[in-house]
């Protein structure tokens, strides 16, 4: 597969320009390398491998990282290198307020620049959590030295009462049933320490699961990775043996730049839409392709919906979760299916194409994991909308929503407001029925501020009341990979830079057609143009430091939302 140690070409690692030459500073270094406790034959000609690790108390679905770093410096150690563990922030999703997709990139930017700077020929990311592994893959992207990533899994199955239950997507049910008083103050407590039972990140298709199944479909995991638990003996292994593999692709000089190729970009989106996989997904794949330079689009993700079955049961679109899934096949299991659909020759850091990692990958249960022949949809998981109200696109994730409110019009009920808006749906006497629409702006990326998970409203307590568990809501916000219903999220451009959304008011007809891919007001251009005319953006959420620098550069919805002075430029270097 690749080179060992023994075997090397002759030629300079990256790391001994650091070590090696006329300057004091190469001196100090080596001396300053012994003073923690290596010989210098220890590190002398051998790579040095840094472990990127986002560990962090904060971060929940991180917390176990550290157990395999250990892992990982056993395979680097056995391999001939020399494995350097260093931290950098860790974006725990359920904890950062108001919301870690406000600090994507800045992780993204301490990954890179940690990475660039730092005497190391190869890395081994370790991550999990749902902005944690979008912004590795793209810090990697943009300092493009050999890099593997090894994520930390999905937590243990939640069981309460003998049910099997996903966080996420279960918890947000039994909250509803506790907000409409069918579930009482004893019984939320004991689904309390019910519903997350293990370290790891979530155990639905969420984003964190959706994101770690895209490293693996681009080619950045070594086969199997993204989906075996978190607390299962197997996630150390193949930590071990990354260690391993890293140490050869540094001989090998196998990059990102290599694998995160334009056809692993198009692999990515259609194992995405096979699994069922978090709108979030969309947003994130436009900004790693961005650092790499590769032109994609939503209607690279339209496309390629069209034509990909939805084919992974599992929440919040499906019945199973993340564990069961494991078991049935994983993620080699679909992208063995879904071939035919996959640019199998695509370079992976296993040194083998896509094709030859699932060649011979076994499904266990096709109740979990459906054939082409019998999808759950016949189209993938997310679709793209456009019209009146979203010329620049918005997404919906059409497989967790309810059929029969796919074509649906419906008057608007408008709020410019978050906060108040969540008081304002506990009201008994709120003015809303089953056909309302409920409209939600200033939840995007400058009107957030970051692009926070707003776009998940709450059904209005009075219609849980009544049994009423869906309705149509808009927005220009996201929500997490976990929520579900018939939710139409991104809109852009976003109603702070006086996009559409803007101009809708309460009373306006909403018209949701998923088959024509539209969302639209049912309003003259005219009247659009009229109301925008008359606009006024928010103040400003910023004025100073890095809230600042992120109002003034973050790009839109359909653009990834990273900053425009990160997106990759003609002759990008890796020093």
């Amino acid at each position: 597969m690749g080179m060992s140690s023994s075997d090397k070409p002759r030629r300079t690692l990256r790391s001994e320009t650091w070590y090696e030459g006329p300057e004091y500073y190469n001196f100090a270094r080596r001396a300053y390398m012994r003073s923690e406790g290596l010989t210098r034959g220890a590190f002398h000609g051998k790579p040095l491998i840094g472990i990127c690790n986002s560990w962090s108390e904060l971060n929940h679905c991180n917390i176990h990282l550290r157990e395999l770093a250990e892992a990982v410096k056993r395979g680097v150690w056995a391999a001939g290198g020399v494995p350097l563990e260093f931290p950098t922030i860790s974006l725990g999703e359920v904890f950062i307020r108001p919301t870690a997709m406000l600090l994507r990139n800045l992780m993204a930017m301490d990954v890179e620049e940690s990475i660039r700077c730092n005497p190391i020929d190869g890395v081994v990311l370790l991550c999990g959590c749902d902005k944690t592994t979008p912004a590795q893959l793209m810090g990697a992207a943009s300092a493009d030295i050999p890099s593997i990533f090894v994520t930390g899994g999905p937590m243990l199955s939640g069981n309460y009462r003998g049910e099997w239950k996903g966080s996420g997507t279960d918890g947000r049910k039994m909250f509803d049933l506790y907000r409409s008083g069918s579930l009482s103050d004893e019984e939320l407590n004991e689904f309390e320490g019910c519903m997350a039972r293990s370290h790891g990140h979530c155990m639905v298709m969420g984003t964190a699961s959706t994101m770690t199944s895209i490293a693996e479909a681009l080619g950045m995991t070594l086969p199997g990775c993204a989906s075996i638990p978190a607390p299962d003996s197997r996630r150390k292994a193949i930590a071990e043996e990354s260690g391993r593999r890293i140490v050869e692709m540094v001989w090998e000089d196998l990059k990102p730049s290599q694998i995160m190729t334009r056809e692993a970009m198009e692999n990515a989106i259609t194992v995405d839409m096979a699994i069922g996989g978090s709108t979030n997904a969309v947003v994130h794949l436009l900004a790693i392709a961005r650092r790499l330079g590769l032109p994609l689009t939503l209607d690279d993700f339209h496309r390629i919906s069209a034509r990909t079955p939805y084919l992974v049961n599992v929440k919040p679109s499906g019945e199973y979760l993340m564990e069961e899934f494991f078991y049935a096949g994983g993620l080699p299991a679909v992208m063995r299916e879904v071939l035919p659909l996959l640019h199998g020759e695509a370079i992976t850091v296993s040194g083998k194409s896509i094709a030859e990692n699932v060649a011979a990958a076994p499904c266990h249960n096709r109740d979990v994991i459906r054939t082409r022949e019998a999808p759950l949809h016949a189209e993938g998981g997310t679709l793209i909308l456009y019209g009146n109200l979203a010329p620049n696109g918005a997404v919906i994730k059409h497989t967790a929503a309810s059929p029969q409110l796919l074509e649906h019009r419906g008057p608007a009920l408008v709020f410019d407001d978050h906060h108040a808006m969540i008081l304002e749906l506990e009201r008994d006497d709120l003015p809303v029925d089953e056909n309302t629409v409920i409209v939600l702006k200033n939840g995007g990326p400058l009107g957030g501020p970051g692009f926070p998970e707003w776009g998940h409203i709450p059904m209005p307590k009075r219609l849980l009341q009544r049994g009423v568990m869906d309705m149509v809501r808009i927005s220009d916000a996201r929500m997490s990979g976990t929520s579900f219903g018939t939710v139409v999220l991104h809109i852009s451009p976003e109603s702070a830079v006086g996009g559409p959304l803007a101009a809708v008011q309460t009373g306006d007809e909403i018209v949701l057609s998923a088959s024509q891919r539209r969302i639209d007001v049912n309003l003259p251009q005219e009247e659009i143009d009229r109301r925008l005319a008359a606009f006024v953006p928010p103040k400003p959420h910023y004025d100073r430091g890095y809230g600042k620098m992120f109002l003034e550069h973050v790009t839109q919805a359909h653009e990834g939302c990273d900053f425009d002075f990160l997106h990759a430029v003609a002759t990008p270097k890796n020093e």
